[in-house]
């Protein structure tokens, strides 16, 4: 019973947000609560609720003082040589725009933090999709697989959950899966490609004679300067009402453009921003401190530094106000479903059935089963339940028809694509946030194309011998 409840509350939610009948943040909170009533321990939802704000808590912390520290950092002008940089390559053409989108992804995905990336991608690239009238969930779609494929770096957290359920080494996992793992790459490139024709068809090339010109008048970032002060005209978008985009010509989506000499720039300060990123970026890499603490650090110095007068922190700190806010709600409504999910048992029921309908002649083959499985256990579940609870049992029955464990932690990674547009990822709502997109029009573009990107990991996996 369980079972069924389990992925009754799950499809409800999906259906109640992508049809658009109820808002995330409030589906993330009521239908949980429901089901928790439905399942006979209505009494302990207080209990369930309280445990996943405590296990995410965490989280939001890191996530609205990252939110606070890119904020300033795009305030004081750190991206903007960024945003000329594409734009000269992008030169208006949608194509270049989407395949620049997923190349940039990749890079910044490096330092093993989604939040972080879905910060500097959209930072940089937004504006772009803005004036050029294109399809946020584009944008959003691309940067979510490119960061799905590149979370698998040993430091990213996959994989070392998979090192350390089944005790291996992560990069005996790693290394061995990168042929598999840069064909997935090259297959998210491949669909921008596709998808930037389709806009390109859609739209149209413009034709920038003055490309100087276009980058000091049109290049933008998302919230610069939007609290005070005169941080140039305010500007509307470029071909509003863009299909899947934020909801035509609303207020809040009008962009404040860049004004080389807009008052939250700190020239003088570029190059001690530049060293303050690259350090922390370090540090998380390295794990010298908890992120949470990283960035709330960051955060602390950055506004100390560049605006030492108390009212200008005020202002920049409310210019991000709305963002920590939406990213901030959603992790915690977050909390209520994935504490209900754990603690009524749901989960585990759920796993323990997929894992049970796996037929005994499919035994030499759980790697593949594996990698199959990868995809709706990493969608519905987070990476811990996945790689600690649902991998051991796996390889177990792997490991009685000849199925090594490296083998199957390195298939249990083929999902990581799909996995970072679950609604139970923290990130992926930083990206859809800050991208002003709608979270069921980002589930509903993305989760097609993610699945095809996972089951091209697990087709080179096994081509190379690796799975």
């Amino acid at each position: 019973m369980l079972t069924i409840l389990g992925f009754a509350m799950i499809a409800t939610f999906l259906v109640l947000i992508m049809t658009k009948k109820m808002s995330p943040i409030a589906a993330l909170v009521l239908i949980p609560a429901l089901f928790c009533v439905a399942v006979g321990k209505g009494a302990h939802l207080g209990d369930y609720v309280i445990d996943g704000v405590s296990s995410l808590a965490p989280t939001a912390a890191m996530l609205m003082f990252a939110i606070v520290y890119f904020g300033v950092m795009i305030d004081v002008g750190l991206f903007d040589p960024v945003v000329r940089a594409i734009l000269r390559f992008c030169k208006a053409d949608p194509m270049r725009v989407v395949v620049g989108t997923a190349v940039l992804a990749a890079i910044v995905s490096l330092d093993g933090d989604g939040s972080t990336t879905f910060m500097i991608t959209v930072s940089a690239m937004y504006p772009l999709y803005k004036r050029l009238g294109m399809s946020l969930v584009v944008m959003t779609g691309v940067a979510a697989m490119a960061n799905g494929v590149m979370n698998t770096v040993p430091w990213g957290g996959p994989t070392a959950r998979a090192a350390t359920a089944l005790k291996l080494d992560a990069a005996d996992i790693f290394v061995p899966m990168i042929p598999a793992l840069l064909v997935g790459l090259l297959g998210v490139l491949g669909l921008a490609y596709v998808l930037g024709l389709r806009e390109r068809r859609r739209l149209g090339a413009l034709r920038i004679e003055d490309e100087e010109s276009v980058v000091a008048k049109e290049a933008v970032l998302v919230g610069a300067g939007a609290a005070a002060g005169p941080a140039g005209p305010r500007k509307r978008p470029v071909g509003g009402g863009v299909d899947g985009g934020d909801g035509g010509d609303d207020d809040e989506d009008l962009l404040m453009g860049l004004d080389p000499d807009r008052p939250t720039l700190r020239p003088r300060l570029y190059w001690f921003n530049a060293l303050l990123t690259g350090v922390l970026l370090t540090a998380m890499i390295l794990e010298l401190l908890p992120i949470p603490v990283l960035f709330l650090l960051g955060a602390a110095l950055a506004l100390s530094v560049n605006y030492p007068r108390l009212p200008d922190q005020k202002a920049r700190i409310a210019a991000h106000a709305d963002n920590v806010l939406n990213v901030s709600g959603m992790v915690f409504a977050a909390a209520v479903f994935t504490g209900v999910l754990q603690g009524t048992g749901m989960v585990d029921h759920m796993a323990g059935w997929l894992v049970d309908t796996v037929p005994e002649g499919l035994g030499p083959h759980m790697a593949l089963v594996t990698g199959v499985l990868s995809l709706p256990l990493t969608y519905f579940m987070s990476n811990d339940g996945f790689y600690f609870g649902v991998l051991p049992v796996l390889a177990e029955a792997g490991a009685a028809h000849g199925v090594t464990p490296l083998e199957m932690a390195r298939a249990s990674l083929v999902g990581q694509p799909l996995h970072m547009s679950s609604p139970l990822v923290p990130a992926v709502y930083v990206l859809v946030g800050m991208a002003r997109v709608e979270f069921g029009d980002h589930t509903r573009f993305v989760v097609k194309w993610a699945a095809l990107t996972c089951l091209l990991i697990l087709a080179a996996g096994i081509l190379f011998g690796t799975i």
